[in-house]
């Protein structure tokens, strides 16, 4: 069983794309507006992704019935929850197992996003806060990673997806730093899919490192107090590596009802789904009744629609 947020009853978003020429003529205007009204400039943003034409049916398979390639999201990102329980409930003591079983749920999610259309995949692999994890946990995960990155290298390339890494990676072990640097230069070119692994990530770090960026920059004279805004902070952020930096839908799996200090800012008009299913047990079933719900709502950026 799957549950979202209690929103009221869905009204169903019969969304046409309008010509492209029309969306960047309203860019413009809204530019000019950002200051005062900087929602604005999301929901701009938003406009002229949906009406990219690259972007519009860019999956090489048909999408399971009910579902409007249209309205796909994007950008969907993943809180990964529930592996350590999902072994428990099998009377498995070891965390690494939920992990491993876990890492297979990882691959179908991607290969789905690859064959729907959806353009960016981030996943939070492990917190910043996740350190704090009894240590042979930690070391697990820390190979289980290399291993799944040495594993999939082939399959990235095949199918053309690009790799990024976000967070603080001064504590990962070398041989990870360096196979995550190998595999970022070898699919940097891919253009499928963009999977965004977050890994010693904190949103608030992220959020932190961001203003301190803009402040050695007005230090520094490149730039000027009145010239940050919302955009400009953006850009320092790490999901800065994206071309659709904010998610538009958000999953979490297991049940559990917060975003555990993921993509604090990112998130600010991301769509919620909250899936009772263990990580684990999370496939394409689910999967499809994540996206049917995010297509059944009306995106309205703080505004108000008729």
């Amino acid at each position: 069983m799957m549950q979202s947020l209690n929103f009221p009853p869905p009204v169903y978003n019969n969304y046409i794309p309008t010509p492209q020429k029309a969306n960047h003529f309203l860019f413009r205007n809204r530019r000019d507006q950002t200051r005062r009204f900087p929602t604005l400039l999301l929901a701009a943003k938003h406009d002229l992704a949906l009406n990219d034409e690259e972007d519009i049916g860019g999956g090489a398979a048909p999408l399971p019935e009910g579902l409007r390639r249209e309205m796909m999201p994007r950008h969907v990102a993943v809180i990964m929850d529930g592996n350590a329980r999902w072994a428990r409930q099998r009377g498995v003591l070891e965390a690494s197992a939920g992990h491993e079983v876990g890492g297979r749920s990882l691959r179908e999610l991607v290969e789905l996003c690859c064959e729907w259309g959806i353009r960016v995949l981030t996943v939070f692999a492990f917190s910043y806060d996740n350190w704090t994890r009894p240590k042979v946990e930690v070391v697990f995960l820390m190979s289980l990673f290399e291993r799944m990155l040495r594993s999939e290298l082939d399959n990235f390339m095949r199918k053309g997806i690009r790799v990024s890494t976000i967070g603080d990676s001064s504590r990962l072990p070398e041989s990870l730093k360096k196979m995550l640097s190998d595999v970022e230069e070898k699919t940097r070119d891919n253009s499928i899919l963009h999977l965004i692994v977050a890994v010693s990530y904190s949103g608030k770090y992220d959020v932190t490192q961001a203003c301190k960026s803009i402040a050695q920059k007005v230090k520094d004279g490149v730039v000027q107090m009145e010239d940050i805004d919302e955009s400009l902070l953006e850009q320092e952020l790490e999901t800065n590596c994206s071309r659709y930096p904010c998610p538009d839908l958000l999953i979490r799996t297991s049940g559990e009802l917060r975003i555990s200090n993921f993509l604090l800012w990112q998130l600010a008009y991301t769509e919620l789904f909250f899936a009772e299913a263990l990580w684990p047990d999370f496939g394409k079933a689910e999967f499809i009744e994540a996206l049917t719900s995010y297509q059944q709502r009306r995106r309205r950026y703080g505004g108000r629609h008729s």
